[in-house]
């Protein structure tokens, strides 16, 4: 340490503390405040020590930095927080070791207040040296045993290499095991850093200016530094493994652009962050969190009063909990809502400064009844935007955060504030984070630029994520195969079969057959013993991606029969699916086949439990249909089998569960993957990563005046009726509903609905089904956009809403079974058809669409089985005796509550996290449906197994229904 700095700063800050130390210990004082700083450095660490300063007796408390007050309301601590000295030496010699010559010296230091904060090693590109050379010079030469500058905590905090282009950084040295982690700023999408006028590329480390820095400040700007060791660095505690966490460029750069924007500008603007996955988005949360909810303008008021952090997993992410609560320096400032709705109410009403929900609890009558919000301000930071921001309860947060007590009793008045809740909101801001934006996403928060297009506020893309080395490039190994079947029939000519559905089922007959799939798992088996077992030491797993539950469970046998057949007993299979499956008459589950509880399945696969105890058996493979394609991460995951098609987002998503890194404890850890694909081409996966590799761009933006189009079409139908919408309107819009006000809407739809049953056109009856939806969905999203200021097009979707779940559903013939009665698959073989790597280029991507047309099929073939089958096998299945009215009612309580909020946590958490939300919603909504149906009720009320066989079933149903609505 700079001693003299150090008492400099001691005694010009705390000039009575220091006069009450020498008061006590006279000519030792210096000794002693010199000693006891040793000690708390020693014990508790630099960072520690910088935040909390050191106490010496008798009770004499020194401060050893100055945080910078959130406004300049208290001229003391303003001037506190400038009384910080930061002061750079060159050719520091560290070390008094004798032999090492040159060596123990470090070519720049930074000191904050006497105490070294930052190491640097640089290097010049003209002398043939780079940052590398830097870095093995800290692993080489500059050992931190019995160096207190070097030593973990008590030393820097943080070491930089660069050279006159690139830099790293590391907060740990270890010899030969230092881990060095990029600080670049990113160059046109990728790596490195860009030109900067007349500097160096690394000129954002020491100069401030408008083409450099942290959103113009110098990274070892005053300002910045003093922000980062205050506000941003975080001691991480695993066990008993110990991380210091200093931000990486693009969290710091983010953070600090954001609390600009929003400092200057105030509420009530939409950012969209664009960040890779491994760009450590729960940490940048955290800390954007904090200082959102430190922001005052330049009169010295809050920028935001509360800030609310909503995701769509119905179990909080735990890290992104424990995360931004580790931010926390005042107790009670983070409130975490993993209760009920009423303590998020509570939270909101009492004006809780930091709130981390899920969004599906603002949905809630709790919520409803909030209101006096519209005069406070809301920062409001979306975890995983593409999914969080639609649907009913997107909406329900923003009433809930914008609502006033009514001060009009004029009906259009009040529809006309409704439609305008829907918009842009001057006290809410939205800070959406996602790797993989839909084009709605980008419209929704996308920043306008000069050409008249949204653009992420802030990017750090899938390329430069994979050049800097925190994910993996999943396409880098990757191999096609195609199946060549021979059929026959068995049977003459079937008509049946001549149909689409007929071709498809065809198709589905053949790659379900036997022979097929023994083909497949030996493939797969042999690949993975040869090329993937051996990777990690003997830990890698691999995934088989199937097409469906049927296919996930066939090849769940047709591997494990193939390692019985070759005697592979170092290898086994997992499998994934939710509710039964019936197969040669018999009935299976996924826990009676693995051995234990979907809940376990996560930790079995991955081999260690909680506490990190190995389990007692292993296994490598772990065969999905919709379960775990999404949300599921295992780093461990090396290789990835594909038997189903996949295109757009589903695609990146799918394959993207193999692209987290790894490091072994013992030999190399993982550095690729390997994916053997049956069913997709390269091309055709290239595809669907191009629009996200880079920047995601859009096309054009969505015309508005298509709901006009929507509007217009629906009307020519003849179903709809303006004067019933308008009474319709009159009394959804007056106020909370009672019972006769629901029979009065219900009367008003059912008159739409007895129109359009009695149209025998079933080609148009569909056309009008799939255009009511398009309009549902068009109008929501555009609603959120821009201000429409029509209060018809607001009364048509909430008329709507009642309309689309009073429809009857299509009549639908069953389904067509292929048997082995009616064909014989004669001859089956797969070949390899391409090999190499997938891996996109520079500039390679691709633009969302716009939202530009809706189409409308007319009335076509469904998978859907006719539901006097549903009642027989549920019956003959369960031992009940439900009618076909009885499960008429039920399908009408699990159409309605697939509204976008429940198909967005159906689709976004897995079975067993999720059911208890759908049973308690499905419950209720059976109760209502069967309130005036005494018998009926009682058995929901009062038979627990029926209820909870009819419940399980809809359940299973509806995860079908949403998943494979996603594939489509």
């Amino acid at each position: 340490m700079d001693k003299a700095l150090v008492l400099e700063f001691v005694q010009q800050t705390q000039p009575d503390a220091w006069a009450k130390l020498e008061a006590h210990y006279s000519a030792s004082a210096e000794d002693t405040f010199f000693t006891q700083l040793a000690k708390a450095l020693k014990d508790r660490g630099l960072l520690d020590v910088l935040r909390q300063g050191i106490k010496i007796v008798p009770g004499i408390q020194f401060a050893l930095y100055y945080f910078q007050p959130a406004s300049s309301l208290e001229p003391k601590r303003v001037a506190e927080y400038e009384a910080n000295i930061l002061s750079v030496m060159k050719e520091v010699a560290y070390s008094c070791r004798e032999g090492k010559g040159h060596d123990n010296r470090i070519d720049i230091v930074l000191f904050v207040n006497g105490l070294p904060v930052a190491t640097l090693e640089a290097k010049n590109l003209l002398t043939g040296t780079t940052f590398k050379h830097a870095e093995k010079q800290y692993r080489e030469d500059r050992s931190p045993a019995g160096e207190p500058l070097l030593t973990f905590k008590r030393g820097a905090l943080v070491h930089f290499a660069f050279d006159e282009d690139n830099c790293s950084m590391t907060t740990r040295l270890a010899n030969g095991k230092t881990h060095f982690l990029p600080f670049n700023r990113g160059r046109d999408g990728g790596a490195g850093n860009p030109d900067i006028d007349g500097e160096f590329r690394v000129a954002y480390l020491y100069r401030s200016g408008t083409d450099a820095g942290v959103g113009g400040k110098a990274v070892f700007s005053r300002e910045v530094l003093l922000d980062v060791i205050g506000r941003f660095m975080l001691l991480e505690a695993s066990g008993k493994q110990e991380t210091l966490i200093f931000p990486r460029f693009q969290q710091l750069d983010a953070v600090r652009k954001l609390s600009a924007h929003a400092q200057a500008f105030g509420p009530g603007h939409n950012y969209l962050i664009q960040h890779s996955a491994g760009s450590g988005k729960s940490n940048t949360i955290g800390w954007l969190a904090h200082h959102a909810i430190n922001l005052h303008n330049a009169d010295d008021e809050p920028v935001f009063n509360t800030v609310v952090i909503v995701t769509d997993r119905v179990i909080l992410d735990r890290q992104l909990q424990d995360t931004v609560a580790q931010f926390e320096q005042t107790q009670g400032v983070v409130k975490k809502i993993d209760g009920t709705s009423r303590q998020l109410k509570e939270a909101i009403a009492k004006g809780a400064r930091i709130i981390i929900t899920t969004i599906q609890k603002f949905s809630t009558d709790h919520l409803k009844a909030l209101s006096g919000q519209g005069g406070r301000t809301f920062a409001v930071i979306v975890d995983e935007a593409h999914s969080s921001q639609s649907g009913k309860s997107a909406q329900a947060m923003t009433d809930a955060l914008t609502r006033e007590a009514g001060s009009s009793d004029e009906i259009e008045d009040l529809i006309a504030a409704y439609q305008k809740s829907r918009g842009p909101q001057p006290n809410i801001s939205f800070f959406a984070f996602t790797a993989t934006p839909r084009n709605v996403t980008l419209e929704r928060f996308g920043t306008q630029g000069e050409d008249g297009l949204p653009h992420p506020f802030h990017l750090y893309s899938m390329r430069q994520a994979i050049e800097e080395g925190f994910i993996l490039d999943v396409l880098q190994h990757y191999s096609t195969y195609s199946a060549y079947y021979q059929l026959e029939k068995a049977i003459e000519d079937d008509p049946r079969l001549s149909s689409r559905k007929g071709q498809q089922r065809v198709a589905r007959y053949a790659n379900l057959h036997e022979t097929a799939i023994s083909q497949k798992a030996e493939i797969i088996v042999e690949h993975f013993r040869r090329h993937v077992q051996p990777m990690l030491n003997g830990q890698a797993k691999a995934m088989i991606v199937t097409s469906s539950r049927e296919h996930a469970l066939r090849y769940y046998f047709g591997i494990r029969d193939y390692l019985k057949q070759q005697g592979y007993s170092d290898l086994k299979a997992l499998v994934a699916f939710s509710g039964e499956l019936t197969h040669n008459g018999e009935t299976f589950t996924e826990a009676a086949l693995n051995g234990f509880s979907e809940t376990e399945l996560r930790g079995r696969f991955d081999g260690f439990k909680k506490d990190g105890t190995p389990y007692p058996e292993t296994y490598q493979l772990l065969i999905v249909a919709e379960k775990y394609q999404t949300g599921f991460d295992q780093p461990k995951l090396c290789a990835m089998y594909v038997d189903r098609k996949l295109a757009g987002l589903q695609a990146v998503q799918t394959l993207s569960r193999l692209n987290r890194t790894y490091s072994a404890t013992v030999g190399p850890g993982k550095d690729a993957t390997d994916i053997l694909d049956f069913r997709n081409t390269i091309e055709e996966i290239q595809d669907a990563f191009r629009p996200y590799y880079e920047v995601t761009a859009l096309e054009a933006n969505s015309d508005p005046n298509l709901v006009y189009d929507l509007e217009g079409r629906l009307f020519k139908f003849g179903y709809l009726d303006r004067a019933e919408i308008e009474r319709f309107a009159q009394t959804f819009y007056q106020g909370k509903l009672g019972v006769t006000d629901r029979a009065r809407l219900e009367g008003l739809v059912r008159a739409a609905v007895q129109r359009f049953e009695a149209d025998d056109d079933e080609g148009r009856q569909e056309e009008f089904r799939q255009l009511l939806k398009s309009y549902m969905r068009f109008y929501s999203f555009i609603a959120q956009v821009m201000a429409l200021e029509d209060t018809g097009l607001e009364k048509l979707y909430s008329y709507g809403a009642w309309l689309v779940r009073l429809l009857p559903n299509r009549e639908v013939p069953p389904d067509i079974e292929i048997t082995d009665d009616m064909l014989k698959l004669q001859a089956f073989k797969t070949e390899k058809q391409e090999e190499g790597s997938a891996s996109l280029g520079v500039g390679e991507t691709a633009a969302l669409y716009a939202i530009t047309e809706f189409g409308a099929k007319p009335y076509t073939e469904d998978e859907q089985k006719e539901l006097s089958e549903i009642v027989r096998a549920f019956n003959d299945r369960h031992g009940t005796d439900f009618s076909e009215e009885d499960m008429l009612r039920f399908e009408r309580v699990n159409r309605d509550l697939l509204s976008d909020d429940m198909t967005a946590m159906l689709r976004n958490n897995p079975p067993d996290v999720v059911y208890g939300a759908f049973a308690q919603a499905f419950f209720q909504g059976a109760i209502q449906m069967f309130q005036k149906d005494n018998e009926m009720r009682n058995i929901v009320m009062t038979d627990p197994d029926a209820r909870e066989k009819a419940t399980r079933h809809f359940f299973n149903r509806a995860l079908r229904e949403v998943h494979e609505g996603a594939a489509s």
